[in-house]
């Protein structure tokens, strides 16, 4: 016996190094998965319409046949759009930070990345931890794994913003645990990600079902689909009057990637109200809009307690309501918030336009994909 069997050995026999005599929850999920593929015959081949976006039993080990082609388009989308932030130069941003940008504009500017920052680490976690291994089918998992990527690239670019203009990197990073305002957003998060993190949720229980739905959502049409989305705006603003160029190109590619994201969350979680014919708890849904748009409302006035030039707190929220109300209406629900408005017309266009660039510029980086018809 190798060593390596050995230690395994001695794993099972006392529960897991490190917790003698105590039942190890990971040792239990491998039982399951033993049991469920003990059912099925040693030839038999899954099935596609025995797959199930989650509390399925067919055989997570193969691909195909697909059930859902469609995960499995978003995960060859996702790698036509492959960049990174070293191909965007910061040079004219780091002039700009230091030469051009006012007070307000540098206060806005860094608390956008300060928030942005511990955002797309939770949005990771989410996914990676609370989310693709509940899973029942592998071509979810697949773009699941990609979008893990795509967070952890995220939060590269924002460490090369603050790399790049030389800012104190504890400084910002810890912004989120002393302004009330970042805080308040990330502890929303937070709790909704710790709910369902739990190693005993039971998706087979109506109760723990209809809560990570709502977590689920939460990350995907809020979190990802409004907060991010709208989130960049600041930047972009400052982009629109030729300013931290680099940093809103960097930007560009994120809310792409967010774009999709959000567009597969939203697609999954349709498919889970379909297979498990859940109702949806309509007061919930209405409470977490309000919470959010709260959040975002003292998030906005905190990054823009100082006028700047051509974007305002009023631009801010009613965008993040008219954004809101389109998150609804591709869930089949009801819109949060009647009769909000566009309030920043070309933002859409920074997610759907691809970008001609001239080569001596910087180098092109083209999103292939990832421009996404929303109404």
């Amino acid at each position: 016996m190798t060593s390596w069997d050995q230690m395994l050995d001695d794993q099972n026999s006392t529960g897991g190094a490190g917790s003698v005599g105590a039942p190890d929850p990971q040792l239990n999920e491998q039982a399951d998965v033993r049991t469920q593929l003990n059912k099925l015959s040693p030839t038999q081949s899954v099935r596609a319409e025995d797959k199930r976006v989650i509390n399925g039993s067919s055989d997570i080990n193969q691909l195909a046949p697909f059930k859902y082609p469609w995960a499995w388009q978003y995960f060859l989308d996702a790698n036509k759009n492959h960049w990174t932030p070293l191909d965007v130069s910061m040079a004219q941003d780091i002039y700009d930070y230091k030469h051009k940008l006012t007070e307000p504009e540098i206060h806005m500017y860094e608390n956008v990345l300060s928030y942005l920052t511990t955002s797309d680490i939770l949005a990771m976690r989410n996914i990676g931890l609370a989310v693709m291994e509940k899973m029942t089918a592998p071509e979810l998992q697949i773009y699941q794994a990609r979008q893990v990527y795509e967070e952890a690239l995220h939060t590269w670019t924002y460490q090369h913003c603050i790399e790049s203009l030389g800012l104190d990197q504890g400084e910002v990073y810890n912004r989120y645990r002393v302004v009330p305002a970042i805080n308040k957003k990330i502890q929303m998060a937070n709790n909704r990600l710790e709910s369902i993190l739990r190693s005993d949720i039971d998706l087979n229980d109506s109760d723990e079902l209809q809560n990570f739905i709502l977590a689920y959502m939460f990350f995907a049409a809020v979190f990802e689909g409004v907060w991010f989305f709208n989130g960049f705006s600041p930047v972009f603003a400052l982009q629109r009057r030729g300013l931290m160029k680099g940093t809103a190109e960097q930007f560009q590619y994120i809310m792409r990637d967010e774009v999709m994201h959000c567009g597969f969350g939203i697609r999954v979680i349709s498919q889970i109200l379909i297979e498990n014919e859940i109702k949806l708890d309509l007061k919930a849904i209405r409470n977490m809009w309000d919470e959010a748009e709260a959040a975002e409302g003292e998030y906005a006035h905190y990054i823009l307690k100082n006028p700047v030039l051509g974007y305002s707190v009023s631009d801010h929220m009613e965008q993040f309501r008219f954004i809101a109300n389109r998150r609804s209406r591709q869930l089949g629900l009801e819109e949060p918030f009647p009769n909000a408005v566009c309030a920043l017309p070309w933002l859409d266009e920074q997610a759907n336009l691809r970008k001609e660039k001239n080569f001596f510029e910087t180098r092109v980086t083209e999103y292939q994909t990832g421009g996404l018809v929303w109404d």
